[in-house]
């Protein structure tokens, strides 16, 4: 049996001088207008290099393929958000459900605001999802979570707290995207991500009511 070639997502080459980082920046410009346009499906190597104004072999000295350029795409859109999860989650000085609050409503009106483009690169995921740079990329915001987990429930185990961490993270995800394909007005982000925070706080409550010693047991 012939194992699927996982396809190079790295990028060939870093831009050392100022002209090279302004050629990649200009890609990459081109590149998020092409998959608005003409989504996943259409996005091309050779339709970035015309929407930037370059060769194709100028965009091949830093991407090698198609699956590159969108994976240094998503690779920005992950970037963003595990920074959104540390500077939130990472705010001790805040309560810890206060700090889930917040977050919420912060991924969900992301989530809103950029909907095209993430729909979009959803759509590209098959061209780079297994490999080991994405893994990595999305090992970085499984982590901060799990740590913010692990805060609030110092006495479950790493196996709960995985579960907890995985179960509202991928619930997250999946609603958000899924509420963000129809436009929303303010009114409705709150409303939506308030309901979806109680849940969660109801969720973590009772696990922590579970976990308790000093809870009785039958």
């Amino acid at each position: 049996m012939n194992r699927r070639q996982t396809p190079q997502i790295s990028s060939r080459k870093q831009p050392q001088q100022a002209r090279s980082t302004d050629l990649v920046a200009a890609i990459l410009q081109a590149a998020t207008q092409v998959l608005a346009k003409e989504g996943a499906q259409r996005f091309t190597t050779a339709r970035v290099a015309e929407k930037a104004g370059v060769s194709v072999g100028s965009v091949y000295q830093y991407f090698p393929n198609k699956a590159a350029i969108l994976f240094r795409l998503q690779s920005e859109e992950w970037r963003q958000t595990t920074d959104m999860l540390a500077r939130i989650l990472g705010d001790v000085s805040e309560p810890p459900f206060k700090r889930l609050r917040s977050l919420v409503h912060a991924f969900i009106r992301s989530e809103c605001e950029e909907a095209g483009m993430r729909v979009a690169l959803n759509d590209a995921a098959p061209l780079y999802r297994d490999a080991p740079e994405a893994r990595e990329a999305r090992a970085a915001g499984e982590k901060i979570f799990k740590a913010f987990i692990k805060e609030v429930l110092p006495g479950a185990s790493r196996d709960t707290c995985a579960l907890a961490s995985d179960l509202i993270t991928t619930t997250l995800g999946a609603a958000g995207k899924e509420f963000s394909e129809t436009p929303r007005t303010d009114a409705e982000i709150k409303r939506y991500a308030d309901a979806m925070t109680d849940m969660f706080s109801f969720y973590i409550a009772g696990l922590a009511h579970r976990q308790s010693p000093t809870r009785k047991t039958a």
